[in-house]
């Protein structure tokens, strides 16, 4: 076996006809993909393949659609003699990166996401929020005005550090919108309102976290067989116990991306690490900081058929 860091995207990387050319294959990933609309008890496989947009797009759909979509591309790297050295995942994407690393079933892994999915959802409905992603600003500044703002407007937090120019924010509506101005008089080049359903990983998702922890107290997490380098603490972690409190934690806490890649990448300088799952948001975000790393995506059948020679370098 040959072992290659590895990366999982979170949510946004769906699109119509993901995985399509997967399902109709051989293997232990059209097995799996065959698996995914009984162990939901809904036709997932159906919506990611025909869609409508606007269907797979809902929370609920969008997260098992990913996490099936990137299991299976780790089963079938797994068939061709790949495993994960060590794995992250942004957001979401933690938990394909879990069952990667052997902590999570990939069933549990499906199950989990829906769950996560329904409550995201559901505490946007209750209590309304929003995000905006910022750009042209460092993280540490963005959270420093976000703190000067909530004092006026309510509660609004640095939600995800992407990279050093890209951060997201998230609150209540009201308070995403005056940072985003305080934002743009602060020097950031750039704040875009995101097409999401609420306040995700920030305070407002208290409730919701507190039923995520409650839910995964009946799901088994193993030790992971290598290190999954967490978004609460851009930290690596193999326990049970550590990986189950991370899960939970990450409804309200800010995802460390930025961190995470550069333990990954800057600190280690692995040759090669994969994206595993649909599209190249993750690698789009890597290439330009970390240029003595190549960053392979890998989510169709086509990119299977190259990835050995990927890692060669050839």
């Amino acid at each position: 076996m040959q072992q290659v860091p590895m990366i999982f995207p979170g949510q946004a990387s769906q699109a119509v006809g993901m995985a399509a050319d997967l399902m109709d294959g051989s293997g232990p990933a059209a097995e799996f993909l065959a698996t995914v609309d009984d162990i939901l008890d809904a036709p997932l496989t159906r919506i990611m393949r025909e869609g409508p947009a606007e269907v797979l797009t809902e929370t609920r759909n969008a997260q098992p659609a990913i996490l099936a979509h990137s299991v299976a591309v780790a089963l079938a790297l797994r068939e061709r003699g790949i495993e994960p050295q060590v794995v992250a995942g942004h957001s979401l994407g933690e938990f394909s990166a879990a069952v990667a690393a052997g902590a999570l079933d990939p069933a549990d892994g499906l199950r989990i996401v829906r769950k996560r999915g329904e409550l995201m959802f559901a505490a946007g409905q209750e209590i309304p929020g929003t995000m905006a992603a910022v750009m042209g600003l460092p993280g540490a500044r963005v959270a420093e005005v976000c703190a000067e703002v909530a004092d006026a407007h309510g509660v609004v937090v640095l939600a995800n550090h992407n990279s050093d120019a890209q951060v997201a924010i998230s609150g209540e509506v009201a308070a995403v919108a005056a940072a985003g101005e305080a934002l743009q008089a602060a020097g950031a080049r750039r704040v875009v309102p995101l097409n999401v359903s609420g306040a995700f990983h920030s305070p407002l998702l208290a409730g919701a976290g507190r039923e995520f922890a409650a839910f995964l107290e009946n799901i088994t997490v193993a030790d992971a067989l290598v290190p999954l380098v967490a978004n609460v603490t851009a930290a690596p972690v193999t326990g049970s116990g550590e990986l189950k409190t991370g899960f939970a934690r990450q409804l309200t806490s800010p995802v460390l991306w930025h961190d995470t890649m550069v333990r990954m990448a800057g600190q280690e300088q692995p040759a090669v690490i994969l994206e595993v799952g649909p599209g190249k948001v993750l690698t789009g975000l890597a290439r330009r900081a970390y240029p003595d790393t190549r960053f392979v995506p890998v989510g169709t059948v086509a990119d299977l058929e190259g990835v050995l020679d990927a890692i060669a370098g050839n």
